[in-house]
């Protein structure tokens, strides 16, 4: 319905399906409106990837063909609950859950001393979710957010695929690692497909999501590292905004791997969230010419960047490893960003 006569609206499309999906499929009152919900919130984020550029340009295949079809929702996906529909019991580490068989108490949960501890601010909605075949809770918490000072300075962070982030204070953090971990990945996945018996297949079950939890551990580390040395420097963090790099940006064929499992925006989320939490500035910035510029006079051509790492300046002729001078360009433009904005900003001095 929603995607036949175009109801994207929760109200309008409320309107439209409540009594219907209450009588076709049993449905309580709370049930029928978080249906509605859950259907409103795919195609806002269907909606979302669109403006983003995931889907290709306007008028290509890929968009036409995502455009052409409602969105589909998997048996498994993730089912929102609000507190009417599932509700937490700290004290026992139990909740109870509706569902089309009537509402199932005392269902046991578990999680770490410091998740209990975060879980007396929950507030909000619920997600259950299935991961090879387990149930998994995740709640939303509120946590109050220290007030952002006007920061001395901006630690800028060059995102890239040969290193991960590099600091304009010059610290490195290659990918090196990450890199060989996931070709082994490949390799192992590429030999256990040739195989094609029930003990491969086994294995590449066990193998699944092993390679995105441990790239997602490191960008967890690496953010960390990121928000502690501009906390301890008392400054904040400039970062390029890199929306939509992935449709702008060509490799060769034997560099595509590397470059779509580039996980930027997770890093640059998880860098968000703990300054936030920290109350750390954050600025996003212009990437254009970040790597052809010169971070001392600022000359700009695109012969200034020799090579992949390396950065030698036609006009003054400084030298500089190519993403430390970029890291330096984005403090820069980010502190002029700050500077800019600092009026319109309530509690900056």
């Amino acid at each position: 319905m929603a995607f036949a006569k175009d109801l994207k609206r929760r109200n309008v499309l409320q309107e439209a399906v409540y009594h219907r999906i209450k009588a076709d499929f049993d449905l309580g009152a709370q049930a029928a409106v978080r249906t509605v919900k859950k259907v409103c919130d795919a195609y806002a984020t269907f909606k979302a990837n669109l403006r983003a550029g995931n889907y290709g340009l306007e008028g290509s295949k890929r968009r036409i063909k995502a455009e052409s079809k409602p969105v589909r929702f998997r048996e498994t996906s993730a089912q929102p609950f609000d507190d009417r529909m599932l509700t937490w019991n700290l004290d026992t580490k139990m909740v109870s859950v509706w569902t089309v068989a009537g509402r199932l108490k005392g269902i046991p949960f578990v999680c770490s001393p410091e998740a209990m501890r975060l879980l007396a601010q929950r507030k909000g909605e619920s997600d259950l979710v299935m991961r090879d075949g387990i149930f998994f809770l995740i709640a939303t918490i509120d946590i109050p957010e220290p007030e952002v000072s006007g920061p001395d300075g901006f630690l800028g962070v060059d995102l890239g695929i040969v290193n991960i982030a590099t600091t304009s204070d010059g610290r490195i953090m290659s990918s090196r690692q990450v890199n060989r971990y996931r070709q082994r990945k490949r390799d192992l996945r590429g030999k256990l497909q040739k195989k094609r018996t029930k003990s491969a297949a086994r294995v590449l079950k066990r193998q699944r999501r092993k390679e995105a939890r441990y790239a997602t551990q490191r960008n967890h580390i690496i953010a960390k590292k990121l928000v502690h040395t501009a906390e301890r420097t008392s400054r904040g963090i400039g970062l390029e905004d890199l929306t939509g790099i992935r449709q702008r940006v060509t490799a060769r064929k034997d560099q595509r791997a590397r470059l779509h499992s580039w996980a930027f925006a997770q890093l640059g989320a998880f860098v968000e969230y703990k300054a936030k939490r920290a109350g750390v500035a954050v600025v996003h910035v212009d990437p254009r010419n970040t790597s052809r510029q010169c971070s001392e006079c600022w000359h700009t051509h695109r012969t200034n960047r020799v090579t992949q790492a390396r950065f030698v300046c036609r006009s003054c002729e400084i030298v500089l490893h190519a993403d430390h001078n970029g890291s330096r360009n984005i403090a820069h433009r980010a502190d002029a960003a700050w500077q800019r904005g600092a009026v319109n900003r309530p509690g900056t001095p």
